[in-house]
């Protein structure tokens, strides 16, 4: 217990990356103060986080989050809690799309901080605050909508957060998550590989500036995550119901929906 205290204040020190290649020669869902290192991580690339995802995505993830709205089924009444909400893009598409009110919510104060900047000055319904996935501070059944976008794998216990996503939908309500998932196609994975493993953590690293190990992550937090399958089986065992799966740009991500329905 002491040496992985130690090994958490050296990260938050910046006196070694939040991920370094023996972290990430096996698991790195496996480690215990995975939550840790991925905070450290996000605040380490948050101040090109948005620039990154564009270059990276080749301008991409703007559409796929749009997509995820619209898999929401987003009536003008729902009120929606965007989990992991980074610097706000998906928590500013709903608001964008006429939801009563929108609440962001992530684990990384320099990606709220970043979010607020966004809004700052406008009239855009969003509050975004601090939070845990797994232990939400909200009211039982309180929202319509829960979405989560490219940040399920980076919870430490990814079924306790979709435990709390139905604890706090109302019934009736829709979780959306929008994930990285492996193409199907042999010729689209081999490219994506290519891609995800060499070529993007070299350049997202030099264009963030960053050593944090956090490109690098990025590529094995996908190989060693759940499969979309293996994660609409996991959102089903929770009790969601009517759970589809949308695979998106040749199945490099996968919009996974499910409902909150109750049996009387």
């Amino acid at each position: 217990m002491m040496s992985n205290e130690i090994k958490k204040e050296s990260i938050s020190a910046g006196k070694q990356p939040a991920w370094s290649e023996i972290d990430l020669s096996s698991d790195p869902h496996a480690a215990s103060d995975k939550a840790k290192r991925v905070e450290v991580m996000f605040e380490s690339i948050s101040r090109r986080y948005d620039l990154n995802n564009r270059i990276h995505s080749f301008w991409l993830d703007q559409l796929w989050r749009k997509k995820a709205v619209a898999a929401s089924d987003l009536q003008v009444e729902d009120q929606v809690i965007d989990i992991a909400c980074g610097t706000g893009d998906l928590s500013i598409a709903f608001a964008n799309a006429n939801a009563k009110s929108v609440i962001g919510i992530d684990f990384t104060q320099g990606m709220i901080d970043r979010a607020n900047a966004k809004i700052d000055g406008t009239n855009i319904p969003i509050e975004f605050r601090c939070g845990d996935a797994m232990a939400l501070e909200l009211e039982d059944e309180s929202a319509d909508v829960i979405s989560i976008a490219f940040g399920i794998r980076n919870v430490q216990d990814p079924a306790i957060a979709i435990e709390e996503f139905y604890r706090v939908l109302r019934q009736g309500g829709r979780l959306v998550v929008l994930e990285f998932s492996t193409p199907k196609n042999a010729l689209i994975r081999y490219m994506n590989n290519i891609y995800t493993k060499h070529i993007m953590p070299r350049t997202a690293s030099f264009v963030a500036g960053d050593d944090s190990g956090a490109y690098h992550y990025l590529p094995k937090s996908i190989d060693t995550f759940l499969g979309a399958e293996a994660l609409a089986e996991q959102i089903e065992h929770i009790g969601f119901k009517r759970v589809t799966q949308t695979p998106l740009t040749f199945g490099v991500c996968t919009i996974t929906v499910g409902h909150k329905i109750t049996r009387l």
